[in-house]
């Protein structure tokens, strides 16, 4: 296949298809497909609401075409499926989009066609879990009839410095002269450049590996929070002393969500297991990250206790609700976590956060966020996400207190703020 004569089909037109389809389509025909039809409506509307592609850029994209019809994405030689990978209550991968997917492109598939999966998954899901699917719908024979690649997504939400060109690809394919094709069409709109695995399994790899990592370092950062807690010192000042080591890491405690970070490792988990190794670190890492909200929850209400303020029907502001900073995206969030655990102790919660939709957050998790404070009202104040808002108006927050309180500044939003405050 030559690259000049590419059409692309984008499947899932989330915070990964949809930038990576705009960029693809200032060089090819793109197709956009997703499942929702309001969304679809948004983007034809030329609203993005990840807030991940600007107005401008959409009306500009005069080469894309977005559809929920899957009749309308059979003109595309190229499919590149970009749908969640989340995981089930009992916390093993569900792959029931990835599956649904599958089914639709063995639906829509023609001889010579190359489907390229970003969606991250464990070493062995494309070929093993995927590529069947497309075969027993469409009737075709892999690496014969069509050819598949996968390329990781390494979308960071919310981040406008480091778009989808200006991070390293890395790029697989099912055969030599295919893993060729899939680099040379993301080498043609990745000014980062890409970086050619020698397996699709190894990209896989990569890509789990790369969240795992950084999930196992934030639990050995909260695990000292715990520890430096339980010895009455400050675990920021500590990082601070440490973090002027060259090879030092330094992270910051905090609750760990988002699609990534705080699923992914659960995926590698559960391939590790069934090939019959228990992997304990991963494992470990994932539970202390994940009782994490208890945690904060207790230390606030010990600090309230202290500080002599009822807990029981005590108002309490959390500031922040989405799952990272300056995203609206609330999907997997911790913070839930934490309210839940709060309002266990029977705390009235009230939740501010600029940047989610507030029907969003009633059907989502049947809290109703506020859009001001109330001045002077609040026994305590968490400032658990480090939205550009909240630290742009530091002085606000104050206002919101009684004189008597607390202040929990999960992310170092008030540096200069030592009295009636702790860290985590």
């Amino acid at each position: 296949m030559k690259l000049e004569n590419t059409t692309i089909a984008v499947l899932g037109l989330g915070y990964v298809g949809l930038p990576l389809a705009v960029e693809f389509s200032k060089k090819y025909k793109t197709i956009g497909f997703d499942i929702k039809n309001s969304r679809i409506n948004m983007l034809n509307d030329g609203i993005d609401d990840t807030l991940e592609v600007s107005s401008d850029e959409l009306k500009a994209a005069s080469n894309l075409v977005c559809s929920s019809n899957e009749e309308d994405i059979k003109a595309a030689n190229v499919y590149i499926v970009t749908v969640p990978t989340p995981i089930d209550d009992h916390r093993q991968p569900d792959l029931t989009p990835l599956i649904k997917a599958s089914e639709l492109l063995g639906r829509v598939i023609s001889q010579g066609d190359v489907v390229i999966y970003e969606s991250t998954v464990y070493p062995g899901a494309t070929e093993e879990d995927c590529i069947p699917v497309i075969e027993r719908v469409s009737g075709l024979t892999f690496n014969k009839d069509f050819y598949a690649g996968y390329s990781p997504e390494r979308i960071n939400p919310g981040d406008k410095e480091r778009p989808v060109t200006k991070i390293m690809k890395v790029t697989s394919g099912s055969t030599p002269e295919i893993a060729d094709f899939v680099d040379s069409l993301y080498s043609s709109i990745i000014t980062a450049g890409t970086f050619k695995a020698s397996s699709i399994k190894v990209a896989e790899a990569s890509k789990i590996i790369e969240n795992t990592q950084r999930d196992v370092n934030i639990a050995l950062i909260n695990e000292l929070s715990m520890i430096f807690t339980q010895m009455g010192i400050d675990t920021h000042d500590v990082i601070e002393a440490a973090a002027t080591k060259w090879n030092f890491i330094k992270l910051q405690p905090g609750l760990v969500g988002g699609h990534c970070i705080g699923v992914d490792p659960y995926y590698l988990v559960h391939k590790s297991m069934s090939v019959g190794h228990i992997p304990d670190i991963i494992r470990t890492a994932r539970e202390i990250n994940d009782g994490m909200a208890r945690f904060v929850a207790g230390k606030l209400v010990k600090a309230m206790i202290q500080k002599g303020l009822q807990i029981k029907d005590a108002k309490v502001l959390v500031m922040g609700l989405t799952f990272k900073e300056n995203c609206p995206d609330i999907r997997n969030t911790k913070v839930i976590d934490l309210i839940e655990e709060l309002e266990s102790y029977g705390i009235s919660i009230d939740v501010f956060d600029p940047w989610v939709n507030a029907q969003e957050v009633k059907k989502e998790y049947g809290l109703d966020s506020i859009e001001i404070p109330t001045k002077n009202f609040y026994d305590a104040v968490v400032l658990s996400v480090a939205h550009n808002e909240f630290i742009n108006t530091q002085t606000k927050i104050a206002e919101y207190l009684k004189e008597n309180h607390i202040i929990l500044d999960m992310k170092n939003i008030l540096p200069n703020v030592k009295k009636n405050k702790i860290n985590l």
